[in-house]
């Protein structure tokens, strides 16, 4: 289940360039002020810090990272190192301690309107002890959640609560998506293996679907393995005992993910072959087929050519039973024939 779209607070757009100075407006999708107790202050300040206001215990900023005015922020604010990987074009999954903070980089499934969920979207964040920093392209619904329950005053204890929370979500919509891929195998082979094998090709099709859909999910989700289980081997500060503990039961639940697409990958391999199995075969036994009635009709194809000819000297040419005697031993010789090959076991 998807959280309901949260609007991100509107603003005016600001003025940012040489001759203005620093934009007066910075824009985040969601900012919020966290207490002890998990309610949550929004952010109004139009240009906020990384530190939060008096009495709250951390700060969450989320940004679109095409902002132009998350680029200016970013690099007041965060050390350079930081701002490269959040602004980067091009990032895989990676868990690293940069300068004392956390940096994260995961992907989760697109849930988007008009995109495939394969086509996985991610999620970049960097998390100091009073900061997170959430940056990403395209729509991601673990945030949204994230969001609504901040908002709701279930925010989460601090930094590395909010981190174990957001790789335990993502990783349950990646395990809810291979199920699917799972089940739908599960009944492909029931199509193509049971007594009534598929005679539309429905099944040879979506034998083609799986695997280009379980092949992206493989590209995607094994880095992100490894990512998750770096980041339950981190010794990081932030990370209490339950965090620790959830971090680690997320890398194996991912191990277990992997483990089972490899699975799903190698029974839809399994699959394809059988049916390339059953095409030679069935081609096999076509061309047999064609072999024997050949084989049969070689010798009648013989004698009418034989008798066929048109030279003087042609046996019962003057007789009016001729063509009956002759009729009548092709059809003789023809089941003859049938009838040797049938005790041959040929066909």
């Amino acid at each position: 289940m998807t959280p309901a779209d949260i609007p991100p607070p509107q603003a005016a757009v600001p003025d940012a360039g040489p001759a203005s100075g620093a934009p007066r407006a910075l824009l985040p999708i969601a900012a919020f002020d966290i207490r002890a107790d998990g309610s949550a202050i929004p952010v109004e300040d139009p240009w906020p810090g990384p530190v939060p206001a008096g009495g709250a215990a951390w700060r969450w900023f989320h940004f679109d990272r095409s902002s132009e005015t998350f680029a200016v922020w970013a690099g007041q604010n965060l050390p350079t190192p930081v701002r490269q990987a959040l602004l980067a074009a091009e990032a895989r999954p990676r868990a690293d301690l940069v300068e004392g903070g956390l940096l994260l980089t995961l992907r989760g499934i697109n849930f988007n309107p008009g995109a495939e969920s394969e086509d996985m979207v991610s999620v970049r964040l960097y998390a100091a002890e009073r900061l997170v920093v959430t940056a990403r392209l395209r729509r991601i619904f673990a945030v949204d959640e994230i969001r609504a329950e901040i908002t709701g005053g279930s925010a989460p204890s601090g930094p590395g609560a909010f981190v174990a929370r957001l790789a335990a979500m993502l990783t349950a919509r990646i395990e809810a998506l291979v199920a699917e891929r799972e089940d739908a195998t599960d009944e492909v082979e029931e199509v193509l293996l049971d007594d009534r094998p598929d005679a539309v090709g429905a099944g040879e099709r979506e034998i083609s679907r799986l695997s280009r859909s379980v092949i992206k999910l493989r590209r995607h989700i094994a880095p992100q393995r490894e990512a998750l289980g770096r980041l339950a081997a981190l010794e990081w500060p932030l990370f209490g005992k339950a965090e620790r503990y959830e971090l680690r039961e997320v890398a194996n639940r991912m191990q277990r993910v992997v483990e089972e697409i490899d699975s799903v990958r190698d029974r839809l391999a399994s699959l394809r072959s059988h049916i390339d199995s059953q095409h030679a075969a069935r081609i096999g036994r076509q061309g047999f087929v064609l072999s024997v009635v050949a084989a049969i009709f070689l010798p009648l194809g013989f004698l009418t050519g034989l008798f066929g000819v048109n030279v003087a000297g042609m046996p019962g040419v003057e007789a009016p039973w001729a063509f009956a005697a002759l009729s009548v031993a092709s059809v003789a010789i023809g089941l003859g024939l049938f009838f040797l090959f049938r005790w041959l076991k040929w066909f």
